[in-house]
């Protein structure tokens, strides 16, 4: 089975998206419970900082994270075709 890239980087991007636009907004609404879930995940104390976000911040994580995940998705596809030598479109 051939993927094709660019439709999988397309997908990558819009999911990088949804996700990053519902992140923010749990931190928007839950600052302190959401930067406890963040310090479990990091294994640190996260407790003595604070969340910074912003409108501009918000749009520059937005795009940053789904050109770097359409960008990953494409190389991931392009690499996954050329191992399994796929050239059907099935």
């Amino acid at each position: 089975m051939k993927i094709n890239p660019t439709s999988f980087a397309f997908a990558g991007a819009i999911t990088a998206a949804i996700l990053w636009t519902v992140c923010s907004l749990l931190v928007w609404m839950m600052p302190g419970s959401m930067m406890n879930t963040t310090g479990s995940m990091v294994h640190m104390d996260m407790n003595s900082s604070g969340w910074v976000l912003t409108p501009m911040g918000f749009i520059w994580g937005l795009v940053v994270w789904s050109i770097f995940t359409g960008v990953f998705a494409w190389l991931l596809a392009f690499i996954y075709n050329r191992l399994t030598g796929s050239t059907n479109s099935q």
